[in-house]
């Protein structure tokens, strides 16, 4: 294991800052740890903008798709327990997606509907192979199918959202190809029928409560209003009103793909336990192997849809995992994983390092410079 260079943690703080003194994104929350041991915590910039708050240690940021890895994490202990297992088709669960279609396109028109080649699983939920898309990523035909079902609408159910899903076209056929999509939405209406609960209080009871993650819910009780963190009003770079998840709202729709709010602690808590394949403070919430198998590459010779999986990538179980020291844009170890979130916020675990980072900020349009900004930035600081 490699040391951290003082010197290079404060230039990568420097960076940051000198991004928010002009105004690139308005404050964020910086973690970085080595051994298991938190050496850098900085808050640096404002919590709010508008209101002239500085930022917090403790500030609650939406932080968007690092709820996947949770909701994955909770479909792994119910695997570990006999409530599923990843064979298992979705329709065992959720009757509606058996007998689906998946649409042909052409010139960005849908000219025939054809009979799925086989059933979507619980396997193809965590990877994202099960053919399902996301609405923000393109165009398509399908994709402005999914706009036309308003499939975010907050005052759905899971179960709900999950009927209108259903009656909507595949893009792929299951186990064809890695798209990023509302797998991981499907997969928490699956964690709700396996547990018998809504979403929310599976992840409380399962993970939040045992790691002490007070914070972390999918609205954000009125006593800490005071404490979300806020994007600019308008983007720096296009000039456009900024538009995110209300914080402040009680979903109907609990997005296990998406919805989450959390705080740097909360979500150190996590990483921790990842770190630790599987225990924190005497506590296993899964078995050593669990966390191996997670974090490991499932698509094999699967090709990726789109560009979200960068060379020298595969995906795990909820994860995006590194298989190569070359090829990726930013340094960093085979075995490495990753994910982020569409308002501004990723995290990075290399064990072959024993190093984990985050990065909380609220700039959506900035998120992915940032992104591979902070990455470089926490490697250029290792000895």
């Amino acid at each position: 294991m490699g040391r951290l260079n003082r010197a290079g943690l404060a230039r990568m703080q420097d960076v940051l800052q000198s991004h928010i003194d002009a105004r690139r994104i308005p404050g964020a929350v910086a973690v970085v740890a080595l051994g298991g041991h938190v050496e850098y915590l900085g808050s640096l910039g404002q919590r709010d903008a508008a209101a002239g708050d500085a930022m917090k240690d403790d500030a609650i940021f939406r932080i968007y798709s690092m709820t996947k890895p949770l909701v994955s994490l909770a479909a792994l202990m119910q695997a570990e327990e006999g409530g599923l297992q990843l064979g298992d088709p979705v329709s065992k669960y959720l009757p509606e997606f058996s007998d689906l279609q998946v649409a042909v396109e052409e010139g960005g028109v849908i000219r025939r509907l054809d009979a799925a080649r086989r059933e979507p699983t619980v396997h193809d939920l965590l990877r994202h192979t099960a053919g399902f898309t996301y609405e923000f990523l393109g165009s398509s035909a399908v994709q402005r199918k999914y706009e036309s079902a308003d499939i975010t609408n907050r005052s759905r159910t899971n179960a709900e959202f999950c009927k209108v899903l259903a009656a909507l076209p595949l893009a792929h056929q299951p186990g064809s190809c890695w798209e990023y999509s509302r797998a991981t939405d499907v997969l928490g209406a699956v964690v709700e029928v396996v547990d018998g609960r809504p979403l929310g209080e599976s992840l409380r009871r399962r993970i939040f409560d045992p790691l002490g993650m007070k914070d972390t819910h999918f609205a954000t009780p009125p006593s800490e209003w005071h404490r979300l963190a806020e994007p600019f009003a308008e983007d720096p770079d296009t000039g456009k009103p900024v538009v995110m998840l209300d914080a402040k709202e009680v979903p109907a729709y609990e997005s296990g793909g998406g919805g989450l709010m959390s705080t740097a602690g909360d979500y150190t808590r996590f990483l921790q336990l990842m770190r630790n394949r599987g225990s924190l403070d005497g506590t296993r919430l899964v078995s050593r192997k669990t966390v191996e198998w997670m974090t490991s590459d499932h698509l094999g010779t699967i090709a990726a849809n789109g560009e979200l999986l960068l060379p020298g990538y595969g995906f795990g179980l909820g994860f995006a995992v590194r298989l190569a020291a070359g090829l990726a844009p930013q340094p960093g170890s085979p075995g490495q994983y990753f994910w982020s979130g569409i308002g501004g916020t990723s995290f990075f675990v290399d064990p072959a390092e024993d190093l984990f980072a985050m990065l909380l900020t609220q700039a959506p349009n900035q998120r992915i410079y940032f992104r591979n900004l902070f990455r470089h930035l926490v490697y250029a600081a290792l000895d």
